[in-house]
């Protein structure tokens, strides 16, 4: 069985933002999906019609990111809670104070359509935005990381359009000068899995999300320039 909660007009077996509340059946168990308050996403199913392919896709369903944010410090004023990517927060709050991260990894940026300084957040609470390392509280996007449980890998050039010295990375970096004796990056290729590229070592300074693709130069990642200090994978367990 499956119902589609957007051709119930009733709202019965709805929660708040369009989640389910828990039905009760006598076929049970049912595994109850509810995609980031849509009403075009929230379903329900008889367990036993979950094949072991269909449980892969469920259970990437269930496993959505969910931060919030207060206007506010110390989780106080207006908030609004997202699920997924968003280019432009500006739409629901001014100013941004304080974040609760209950699940996932979240890239934050200071404009909209993802622009501006970056910050990694990943699952806890921040009271101002201090301990998030912003420069004030503007947010004004933001993307969750997607989800990556296999291996890690990107190759790094010192020239522009993969020219020059190439070395491969598969894990964090925490100085790039001391391990490849490297300042710059001027282009890259993410093989595999999330990274962050930080502009000095010990993962501080400035942040840019790299994920998988090929970047040809610095300004594909939103640099102003080729300084490089460090890379950290983006690993969260939902």
């Amino acid at each position: 069985m499956r119902v589609n909660h957007s051709a119930n007009p009733s709202g019965e077996g709805e929660g708040e933002r369009g989640a389910c509340k828990s039905p009760h059946s006598r076929n049970g168990p049912f595994c109850v999906i509810s995609c980031g308050g849509s009403s075009q996403g929230c379903y329900i199913y008889s367990d036993t019609e979950i094949h072991s392919t269909e449980r892969t896709s469920l259970f990437a369903l269930s496993n959505m990111g969910k931060i919030t944010f207060y206007e506010d410090r110390s989780f106080q004023g207006r908030c609004y809670e997202c699920s997924s990517d968003c280019p432009n927060l500006q739409t629901y709050f001014s100013r941004c104070n304080s974040i609760r991260v209950d699940s996932g990894s979240w890239m934050l940026y200071e404009q909209p359509n993802y622009q501006g300084n970056q910050y990694l957040l990943r699952r806890g609470e921040y009271p101002d935005y201090q301990q998030w390392m912003g420069l004030s509280d503007s947010i004004s996007s933001c993307r969750l990381i997607p989800q990556h449980s296999g291996t890690y890998r990107m190759k790094i050039y010192e020239r522009d359009n993969f020219r020059g010295q190439m070395s491969e990375v598969t894990d964090d970096c925490l100085s790039l000068q001391d391990r490849f004796q490297l300042n710059e990056i001027h282009s890259l290729n993410v093989l595999e899995g999330c990274w962050v590229l930080y502009e000095m070592p010990s993962y501080r300074g400035r942040q840019y999300l790299l994920q998988p693709g090929e970047y040809r130069r610095y300004l594909d990642w939103g640099a102003a320039n080729a300084k490089a200090g460090s890379l950290r994978r983006v690993m969260d367990f939902y």
